[in-house]
């Protein structure tokens, strides 16, 4: 399918402010400045999202003592005993924050049919591997021991994420099925937006849409160079397309076409069918990676929150 309209205006918009040299690419920013633009970006493509929620702060305790922000939404008609998101926002690692994800977890705690808790975590390069995968760890267990606290049940826990942060779900959904570290809880299921699997390697996504459609090739290893070694791509922590795991909890993957995440998100939803796991796998025809901040620049955004809620009628 062919660039939705309005997205394609978009990015021809950003590819111009790079030829009359207003922009640069991330990967060719410094950490500071990318961090920068990368917040910036929120307001341009969800400048309106919900603001008829409950939103409490909290500080999260970590296994060295250090404290994360968090932020837990809920809507006024929240029934009691509703499910809990886990939500992990993407930025590979080194952008991204909880400001600049705050529209998706608005727009995932609208319906008042599940409560949203969005723990952030700390980023490359400061912090490199593994520290965001323990900081996620260690957020999603202090959750499922505070739930009933919280006013939350914590038996209807589910993971998700988008981006780096879908790779985080996926390792705590791993971690749920006894591999170390351990998360103390089964989840419900786990909602994958556009994850990165595997950084192994290059596959042909990757070449196809290497530059041009808002997340580039250069910029993912941008990112995992500072987030890893070379030696440390291979763990299945940083690509869980490598482990070794049974059944996980039921999944909803959602890829977009244009993408160089594409491939490997296609991938490890083969592989945990292949293990024997439920999978719903949707392709987001005509839509780039981060379509979930997108609600101000595509009309089709709208229907994806609503098949979402849809899955989570059925599943959670």
């Amino acid at each position: 399918m062919p660039l939705d309209p309005d997205l394609e205006a978009f990015l021809e918009l950003a590819e111009l402010g790079r030829l009359t040299g207003k922009s640069q690419a991330m990967h060719e920013l410094s950490v500071a400045q990318a961090r920068a633009e990368f917040e910036k970006t929120s307001a341009i493509l969800d400048p309106s999202p919900p603001a008829t929620l409950s939103v409490t702060a909290l500080k999260v305790p970590v296994r060295d003592g250090h404290q994360l922000d968090a932020r837990l939404y809920r809507h006024a008609a929240l029934a009691a005993g509703a499910p809990t998101l886990l939500y992990y926002h993407g930025g590979g690692y080194v952008v991204g924050s909880l400001d600049s994800h705050d529209s998706i977890c608005r727009r995932l705690a609208a319906s008042g049919r599940y409560a949203v808790f969005a723990p952030g975590y700390r980023l490359a390069p400061e912090a490199p591997f593994p520290t965001a995968v323990d900081d996620s760890l260690d957020a999603a267990n202090w959750l499922a021991e505070r739930a009933i606290q919280l006013g939350l049940n914590p038996e209807r826990l589910l993971l998700a994420g988008d981006s780096a942060g879908a790779t985080l779900a996926t390792v705590l959904a791993i971690a749920a099925t006894g591999a170390e570290p351990a998360l103390s809880f089964k989840p419900v299921a786990q909602l994958l937006f556009y994850p990165v699997t595997d950084i192994t390697r290059q596959r042909p996504s990757h070449t196809r849409y290497a530059e041009g459609y808002l997340l580039e090739t250069p910029t993912l290893e941008w990112f995992y160079d500072h987030y890893c070694g070379a030696e440390q791509r291979n763990d299945w922590r940083v690509s869980p397309l490598t482990a070794h795991f049974a059944a996980l909890a039921p999944a909803y993957i959602s890829v977009a076409e244009y993408d160089p995440l594409h491939d490997e998100g296609i991938a490890y939803a083969q592989a945990l069918e292949h293990a024997g796991g439920k999978v719903t796998l949707v392709l987001q025809a005509g839509l780039t990676h981060d379509f979930l901040r997108m609600s101000g620049i595509s009309g089709q955004i709208d229907g994806i929150y609503q098949a979402l809620e849809d899955w989570l009628e059925q599943h959670a």
